[in-house]
């Protein structure tokens, strides 16, 4: 689509990606997702950008609700528009923001999936028993697992990580997350003996003259990606009896209400994951009122 979009057109387009990129500083990932919406909304347009008002606004959201979008979806986009709308007008390619009088579907807050401690617990202990006989990989695996649930952190934030990042004597490790926003994460003593049995007895055996420095390598000693993290969390989890189906960010979920749980406090939780706004730190605490519940509901004589 963004290929059938009119010279004059692809030049707005162009330039606001290189906004996100370059001035925001965003993901790769989130970068693709903006400019994708915004090429979907002007090739919807099907006119100069100066036409774009908020009729074609509601109209475009409509459209895509006929065709079956959910309202979270519809909410993602809205939000993707304003922020294009509100940069074309600053840009002056728009007289006024339509976008500051969209008003979209809230999205259904799904809670998210998480394990039990116990669970958890049985995951990691599985992942360190495949490690004690210290090959290469299984010690990569089960330094990559500690350290997910230990830090709560990103995939993508993971295998961004370089072996400098890491302090393994004060336990923290830098973590460069969305926007270019730099914050140390601590972790435990599990953590820190995973890691150190990767790099003393595995990761010299998967790297390359002239690799990258990343702290976590795959077996042709380039830098591990994060599809790669998923099926490694896909395949710990299916070895768990009664873990609910997740990927990486679940163990991110599972981190923060653990947390939670423990007694740590919303801006802490916030601090260490990273979160922009403290309402999506406030997620957490519906799963851990909906778990109180279920114990409740199991234990009460009068539930």
């Amino acid at each position: 689509m963004r290929a059938e979009l009119a010279a004059d057109v692809a030049e707005v387009v162009d330039a606001y990606e290189r906004h996100l990129t370059l001035e925001r500083g965003l993901s790769v990932h989130t970068v693709r997702a903006y400019v994708g919406d915004a090429v979907s909304l002007l090739g919807f347009l099907s006119g100069p950008v100066a036409a774009l008002d908020l009729a074609v606004l509601r109209a475009w959201l409509a459209a895509q609700r006929a065709a079956g979008a959910s309202r979270t979806t519809l909410a993602r986009r809205a939000a993707a528009a304003r922020t294009f709308t509100a940069w074309a007008h600053r840009r002056e390619h728009l007289a006024v923001d339509p976008g500051a009088r969209l008003v979209a579907p809230r999205p259904h807050r799904k809670l998210p999936a998480v394990l039990r401690q116990d669970q958890a617990a049985d995951l990691l202990g599985a992942s360190a028993s495949g490690a004690a006989e210290r090959d290469a990989v299984a010690l990569r695996d089960h330094a990559l697992l500690e350290l997910l649930y230990a830090t709560g952190v990103r995939v993508s934030e993971l295998c961004g990580l370089d072996v400098d990042d890491v302090d393994l004597d004060r336990r923290v490790v830098r973590v460069l997350g969305k926007g270019g926003k730099e914050r140390t994460v601590p972790f435990g003593v599990p953590a820190q003996r995973a890691v150190r049995e990767w790099l003393a007895h595995g990761r010299s055996r998967l790297a390359r003259p002239g690799g990258p420095l990343a702290l976590l390598l795959g077996a042709r000693g380039g830098r591990f990606q994060p599809a790669s993290v998923r099926r490694i969390v896909h395949d710990a989890l299916s070895a768990v009896p009664d873990a609910p189906v997740m990927g990486p960010h679940g163990f991110r979920h599972s981190a923060a209400t653990h947390l939670l749980d423990g007694g740590a406090d919303l801006r802490s939780v916030q601090e260490l994951l990273g979160h922009a706004t403290l309402a999506t730190t406030q997620l957490y605490t519906h799963v851990t009122v909906e778990r109180l519940k279920a114990i409740h509901d199991r234990a009460h004589p009068r539930s």
